[in-house]
């Protein structure tokens, strides 16, 4: 397997409005978590969900994102926006600070945030010596499309060891 592609790039703090489901499979259940994510995707593409969000969006960028909350795994589909929404939306604040960030395509969103997430922390976060993460969101963040596959990159916040 060649190196993963990865970057450690500083960003500003940033603000994203995610609509989520808690994900009950145990977090080592690789297939029933994808199987989850999908299904939650599907659904928010059919009740108009994802439009919502792309309405208030500030550019085009699709969040997926993963976050702990009260000991619960919870998954978003979000966008970038100062904007709120119901009460069954979210905002996830991501720090300012150091982000590793990983770069890929796949052929489809769901086979993009699946391989991003398996690069980012089987090979990335494990090379990684002087940075570590610590918890908060991560994010797989699709940003478009070019030669008939999805492009985009994970972003996760590290801190200095």
């Amino acid at each position: 397997m060649k190196m993963a592609d990865y970057i450690l790039e500083e960003k500003e703090s940033f603000t994203v409005l995610g609509l989520g489901t808690e994900l009950k499979s145990d977090y080592t259940d690789y297939a029933g978590i994808n199987k989850e994510k999908s299904d939650f995707w599907q659904a928010i593409k059919q009740d108009g969900g994802l439009d919502t969000l792309k309405s208030l969006a500030a550019n085009d960028y699709i969040f997926a994102v993963n976050e702990a909350v009260n000991n619960k795994m919870m998954h978003y589909a979000g966008v970038m926006t100062d904007a709120t929404l119901s009460e069954e939306s979210r905002v996830i604040q991501f720090p300012k600070g150091a982000y590793v960030v990983v770069k890929g395509e796949a052929k489809t969103a769901d086979e993009l945030s699946n391989m991003l997430t398996g690069i980012a922390f089987g090979q990335v976060l494990p090379e990684v010596k002087d940075f570590a993460y610590v918890g908060g969101p991560n994010a797989t963040v699709e940003m478009g499309h070019r030669n008939g596959l999805v492009f985009g990159e994970m972003w996760i916040p590290v801190v200095k060891k």
